[in-house]
C-alpha cells in the first residue's frame, strides 16, 4: 500500500516554522540531531520518518500522535481521519505512545513560558551556554536543546532545569515535580513487576498510580502525596517583623538619599501581618525603624534563638531598598542574602530541617519614584502610590527548605498605597487569611498572590506588577489553624 502522499503534502502545507521545530524536537529519541538540523521544511521531515519506520503505508499512528501533541486537531481530524477523543484511547493503552513523557514534559514547558522567562532562561544560562546560540531568535526549545548538548539536561538529569524554574515560575517547577512523582514511581513499580515481587505492602503504596496514559496529555498526577512539613507546635514559631517607617536619619547621613521619603502604609501592612500570623498561632516580634547595625543585631538575636520546639520560622521585611539590598533607617544597606544565610542549618542548628521563610517588601525610594493616581474603594484619590523594590534572584540560600516571597520579579518595580499598604503584602494576607484555613500550602496562595497582583492597573500609565516566589522546599508547606 502505497503512502497518502496527498494528505501529508496537506498537512505538511499548513505546519508553520514553530510547529515544525516542535514536531522534530518531539522525534529527537528517534531520529538523531545532526539529521534533524538540518531539515528545514515538513516534507523533508516526513521523509525522515519515513526512513525510520514512523511512517508507513497503512500505518500513521505516529504522525497523528505528533499533532495531537502540538494540539493541530483540525489537521488530525480534515487530513488523517481521526479525533481527538480516538487519539486519548490509543494513548491510554499501555506502550502505545511513542513520543517519550520526558520530551512532552519539555514540550509542555516551553508552550507555557512567555516571552519575558524566555529572556529570563537565557540570562541565567548565560554561563553554561553559547552566546551564540542564545540569541534573540531562540526560542525555548532551542535552548533546551542545547542544555542536552551540553550535558546539563536529560531524562535523567532535570536538576539544574529545576532550579532555573524555580526562579522564574513556580508553577514551571511545580509540572516538572509533577513529572517525577508520577513516572519515578511507575519506574519503581515496573521494575518490581520484573523481579517478580510484591515489594511487600509498602512498594506500590508511596504514591498512587493513575489509569492514564503516561504520555496523554492532561495526565499529570494530581492527586499524588507529598510529604508535609510538621506544622503543630504552640506556638508555631517566630514571626519576625522588620518595619522601617522614618528615614530621617537617612536623608541626614546620606547626601544622594536625601529624596527618600518615609514609608507611608507600611504600618498597615504591618498590622495585617501581626494579625495574619497571629491567628496562624505564631508569636509575633515586630521591630520599627532599624539602623542597618539594628537590623542585624536582631536578626543575630532570633539566628542564636533555640527554635527546637518550634516548627517554622517566619521573618518580613518592610523598608526601602534596592537591587538585593534593604535599608536601614540611617541609609546604610544589608543585603538580602546576608539576612536568609543566617538561619540555614550551619548557622542555626535548632531550624535545620524545618521551612524558613522571608516576605520582602521594600521600595526603592523618593528619586526613582514613580507617583500615580488611582481610585480607592471609596471613591476617593489616592496621589501616594509609590514604587517599591527590585531584587536579584540570588538572595535564597541554596540549602533546602527556604522560601524567599519577593514583590516583584527581577529590575521591576512595585507598588505601595499610602493609605492601603502595599498591593503584595496586602493580598499575601488576604490570601493567607481566606486559604489557611482550607488545607491549601503555600505555594497555591502565592499563585493566587500572583493572580491578584498581576491583575492590579495603575492608571493613567497602565503600569503593573509581578510578584516571584523563590524556594528550595522540599515538602508541602501548610499552615493550620487549629
Amino acid at each position: 500500500m502505497a503512502l497518502p502522499r496527498p494528505r501529508l503534502l496537506a498537512v505538511s502545507e499548513e505546519l508553520d516554522g514553530a510547529e515544525l521545530a516542535a514536531l522534530k524536537f518531539l522525534s529527537l529519541q528517534h531520529i538523531p540531531m545532526r539529521k534533524l538540523e538540518k531539515i528545514q521544511r515538513a516534507q523533508d521531515f516526513f521523509e525522515a520518518l519515513q526512513e525510520k519506520g514512523l511512517i508507513e503505508a497503512g500505518d500513521l499512528s505516529y504522525l497523528k500522535e505528533l499533532l495531537y501533541r502540538i494540539s493541530r486537531i483540525d489537521l488530525l481530524e480534515a487530513q488523517l481521519g481521526s479525533s481527538r477523543e480516538e487519539m486519548e484511547r490509543e494513548l491510554r493503552v499501555p506502550g502505545r505512545a511513542k513520543v517519550s513523557a520526558y520530551r512532552y514534559l519539555l514540550f509542555q514547558l516551553s508552550e507555557n513560558i512567555t516571552e519575558d522567562e524566555l529572556n529570563s532562561f537565557k540570562f541565567l544560562l548565560g554561563k553554561e551556554l553559547p552566546k551564540c546560540r542564545l540569541n534573540p531568535k531562540a526560542a525555548m526549545l532551542d535552548v533546551f536543546i542545547e542544555m542536552e548538548k551540553k550535558g546539563i539536561l536529560g531524562e535523567e538529569n532535570l536538576s539544574n532545569l529545576k532550579t532555573l524554574c524555580a526562579n522564574i515560575n513556580v508553577s514551571l517547577l511545580k509540572r516538572i515535580e509533577e513529572y517525577e512523582l508520577k513516572f519515578g514511581d511507575e519506574e519503581m513499580i515496573i521494575t518490581e513487576e520484573q523481579r517478580g515481587s510484591t515489594g511487600g505492602p509498602e512498594a506500590h503504596a508511596r504514591w498512587p498510580v493513575t489509569s492514564v496514559a503516561p504520555d496523554a496529555p492532561g495526565s499529570w498526577n494530581e492527586s499524588s502525596q507529598l510529604e508535609v512539613y510538621k506544622m503543630t507546635s504552640r506556638p508555631r514559631g517566630v514571626c519576625l517583623i522588620l518595619n522601617n517607617h522614618s528615614f530621617a536619619k537617612a536623608r541626614e547621613a546620606v547626601p544622594e538619599l536625601r529624596h527618600m521619603k518615609d514609608r507611608n502604609g507600611t504600618d498597615v501592612d504591618a498590622a495585617a501581618l501581626r494579625r495574619v500570623f497571629s491567628k496562624l498561632h505564631f508569636t509575633i516580634a515586630e521591630y520599627k525603624d532599624l539602623t542597618a547595625a539594628e537590623i542585624r543585631e536582631t536578626v543575630n538575636i532570633y539566628k542564636c534563638e533555640d527554635h527546637k520546639d518550634k516548627d517554622c520560622f517566619v521573618c518580613c521585611i518592610l523598608s526601602h531598598g534596592k537591587k538585593g539590598i534593604i535599608y536601614g533607617v540611617d541609609g546604610q544597606e544589608v543585603p538580602i542574602q546576608e539576612l536568609t544565610t543566617s538561619f540555614t542549618g550551619r548557622n542555626c542548628r535548632s531550624l535545620a530541617g524545618k521551612p524558613k521563610v522571608f516576605f520582602v517588601q521594600a521600595c526603592q525610594g523618593d528619586a526613582c519614584q514613580k507617583g500615580v493616581t488611582i481610585e480607592t474603594d471609596s471613591g476617593e484619590q489616592d496621589s501616594c502610590v509609590e514604587t517599591d523594590a527590585r531584587f536579584q534572584l540570588d538572595c535564597i540560600p541554596t540549602e533546602a527548605d527556604f522560601l524567599l516571597g519577593m514583590a516583584t520579579l527581577q529590575d521591576y518595580v512595585s507598588y505601595r498605597s499610602t493609605r492601603q499598604g502595599t498591593w503584595y503584602i496586602q493580598a499575601l494576607c488576604q490570601h493567607l487569611e481566606y486559604s489557611c484555613p482550607r488545607g491549601e500550602d503555600i505555594l497555591t496562595i502565592l499563585t493566587a498572590v500572583n493572580r491578584e497582583v498581576s491583575r492590579k492597573t495603575c492608571m493613567p500609565n497602565a503600569e503593573k506588577q509581578m510578584p516571584q516566589p523563590s524556594f528550595t522546599l522540599r515538602k508541602k508547606l501548610i499552615f493550620p489553624v487549629n
